[in-house]
């Protein structure tokens, strides 16, 4: 089953240096996440000034459950307070976008 996860960070003035301090994890764990076919396409979402402020994944787990527990539960960005909101959409990627 696929998912679109949005993660939208905290509003404080210290909120991207909480993202910036948990971010080499957060990228190792997303390197190992799409190298089990779990995550398919990520982006960082930029505010008005270029400074990241969010985060959108699209990926696959068997389940909502499987997505929290083998992922979300475990992921730095929830760990180290980054993302305030989080939203998860079930989705279907397109045909001629699948790997």
């Amino acid at each position: 089953m696929q998912f679109i996860v949005t993660g939208y960070d905290g509003t404080d003035e210290y909120a991207l240096e909480r993202r910036m301090v948990v971010r080499e994890a957060h990228l190792k764990v997303a390197s190992e996440m799409n190298a089990q076919g779990k995550w398919l396409y990520a982006a960082a979402i930029l505010n008005d000034e270029g400074n990241m402020c969010g985060s959108m994944i699209v990926c696959e787990f068997d389940s909502i459950e499987a997505l929290k527990s083998e992922w979300l539960n475990n992921e730095p960005y929830v760990i180290g307070n980054v993302w305030e909101k989080i939203d998860i959409k079930k989705a279907k990627v397109a045909p001629f976008c699948a790997k």
